[in-house]
């Protein structure tokens, strides 16, 4: 089993920043692709930023331009830089992942990020 852990969510002003990071831990695996998702109030799950193996990364129109998705494979993590951010980006933010070979996925149980304005 694999099991990810999302830290860095908080409560902000509009404009400002968080840094969100989510490490993933378990036996034998290797990140292949993954990705962060939110989920606001009343609304579905939505992908925010996506990141290939290559690092070849994907944004949502919303995000673009303010957010960055990174990867540190040595230490299995994943990071989601968010600058400038608005009351619209308030939301659960959960990180996924998918194993190289075996083609799981995975999800973090999700960390909050409020925006107020």
């Amino acid at each position: 089993q694999v099991q990810l852990v999302e830290s860095g969510g908080g409560l902000v002003q509009a404009g400002g920043s968080l840094r969100l990071s989510c490490v993933a831990s378990g036996n034998s695996f290797t990140i292949y692709t993954a990705g962060w998702y939110r989920q606001a109030p009343g609304k579905q799950r939505e992908l925010v930023a996506g990141i290939t193996s290559d690092s070849n990364t994907n944004y949502a129109d919303s995000v673009k331009g303010r957010f960055t998705i990174s990867r540190d494979n040595a230490k299995n993590t994943l990071y989601l830089q968010m600058n400038s951010l608005k009351p619209e980006d308030t939301a659960v933010y959960y990180c996924n992942i998918e194993t190289l070979g075996d083609w799981r996925r995975y999800w973090g149980q999700g960390t909050q990020v409020t925006v107020s304005s």
